[in-house]
């Protein structure tokens, strides 16, 4: 059989090409194909194919060389994750979905598709608007990647109600990964959402405001400029904030903070100096001039730039009764609820139970887990019970080289090796109790994914595996 492919590139126009022999594609197997100028990805599961756009609708990444597991395909370069069926996002960084290339006909020796693109690459999945016989509100304090999601959900699960989303900072939700990977950004380019997408959906945005306190009795926030707002539900995704130097001379003016540190690699001329701290700042003229070490050693600097670490905006939650650990750190459950009802946390600030780390509560500040977060706070707004559980991914760039994270590793006992740092080439995997818990690699993709995949499926990879190539590793 051969199988022949429809695209739609204006409303009333299609083109359709033949792109393979049915032979070619096995069950549980996938393949870009070329229909007119769109980059296909053709699926077959079940004895049923089904087509979507290839490329990843977070960065672009071609799906082709992801991970196809049941019906859904992990992306090999951020761990984004598609239904191949529908099209429809199942797991972020990626926040928008794919076209779905639906079957249109069918004969005894074609397999017909027809790809409603119209020349657009990805989706907003549907979404609500408010509906003013709805007298409920849910507010969303902070304007990350949490909020954002969560907002999105609730539209998305036909949620009638208020939507406040309130951030201190003076821009729209945007996409703060690109901030230590893209030098020249410009802020406009770095928003996740434009104007319009809040408007069209009646999601408020308030900016430049910052919560000072919340009576979670009366249900209200007291803000900076005297507005006291009342909520019938909130999420708390304030996130957290660079931590600063504890030393003299830390106000100077060319001492920079950097939240996403990115610098590394002695070849290039990077020094490094381990196993100690600084102990002064010295200035002159208001501008740094050298950096002097706890070891004593003084290090000549017309730059201080600092990345240390990180601190909760959990300040305005002191006297509440919102439970937070030892750090500051919201403590929520599997269902990202606090112990004050319908108040909810998610993001860099939470204290929560990671399922693959067999519940253990962990804060842990990446882009991916935020998204999941608001995506889960939302579905238990609306009491659908959904548990947390995700794979943690995380990625940098270095030198514009990009190394990939999966998993918790924190802990770990172990770790094998595969391939060389030498050779810019490798893939770590960090056991615990004999049993894989993280990756990382460079230049292996899409092993990282592969591994993600399989701790998202509660799939056990063993020392054993782990010691040896296998082809469940898909390397080459």
């Amino acid at each position: 059989m051969v199988l022949c492919l429809v695209a739609g590139l204006e409303p009333e126009e299609e083109v359709t090409d033949v792109v393979c022999d049915e032979a070619k594609l096995k069950d549980g197997e996938m393949m870009e194909v070329e229909v007119g100028d769109h980059n296909v990805l053709l699926v077959r599961c079940d004895g049923v194919y089904s087509a979507i756009s290839n490329q990843c609708t977070h960065y672009g990444a071609p799906l082709s060389k992801g991970v196809l597991s049941g019906h859904r395909v992990r992306c090999p370069w951020h761990g984004s994750c598609f239904n191949v069926k529908t099209g429809d996002l199942e797991e972020y960084p990626g926040i928008d979905c794919l076209p779905c290339h639906k079957e249109n006909s069918e004969s005894k020796m074609l397999t017909i598709f027809s790809v409603q693109i119209q020349g657009q690459p990805k989706r907003i999945k549907w979404m609500g608007a408010r509906d003013q016989a709805v007298l409920h509100t849910v507010m969303l304090l902070g304007g990350g990647a949490a909020s954002l999601m969560c907002a999105e959900t609730l539209r998305q699960e036909n949620y009638g109600g208020r939507i406040i989303m309130v951030s201190r900072d003076d821009l729209l939700p945007y996409d703060k990964t690109r901030l230590s990977k893209i030098m020249n950004a410009e802020s406009e380019s770095l928003l996740m959402r434009k104007i319009e997408f809040f408007h069209k959906y009646d999601i408020e945005v308030w900016l430049k405001k910052e919560a000072l306190s919340i009576d979670t009795n009366k249900k209200t926030v007291t803000f900076d400029d005297g507005l006291i707002q009342c909520y019938d539900q909130i999420l708390i995704a304030t996130g957290c904030r660079a931590k600063s130097l504890d030393c003299p001379g830390v106000d100077l003016e060319n001492v920079l903070m950097l939240e996403t540190p990115e610098d590394m690699l002695e070849e290039r001329g990077v020094r490094f100096y381990m196993n100690d701290a600084v102990a002064e700042v010295q200035g002159q003229n208001r501008r740094v001039k050298a950096v002097k070490l706890k070891s004593g050693i003084t290090i000549e600097a017309d730059l201080l730039i600092a990345g240390i670490g990180v601190n909760p905006n959990s300040e305005f939650l002191k006297g509440s009764p919102i439970r937070m650990d030892s750090k500051n750190y919201v403590i929520v459950d599997k269902y990202m609820r606090t112990n004050i009802t319908d108040v909810y946390c998610a993001g860099d600030l939470t204290s929560f139970p990671l399922k693959m780390a067999k519940g253990q509560n962990v804060s842990i500040g990446h882009w991916q887990t935020a998204q999941a977060h608001g995506r889960i706070a939302a579905l238990n707004m609306l009491r659908r019970e959904v548990e947390l559980n995700i794979v943690p991914f995380y990625w940098t760039v270095l030198l514009g080289r990009t190394i990939r994270y999966a998993g918790y590793g924190e802990g770990y006992t172990e770790m094998v090796l595969k391939g060389r740092f030498e050779n810019m080439k490798f893939l770590a995997l960090y056991l615990k109790d004999d049993e894989v818990v993280a990756a990382a690699g460079l230049n292996v993709e899409p092993a990282v994914s592969v591994v993600a995949e399989r701790l998202a499926e509660g799939r056990v990879i063993t020392k054993a595996e782990a010691d040896v190539y296998t082809t469940w590793l898909q390397l080459e």
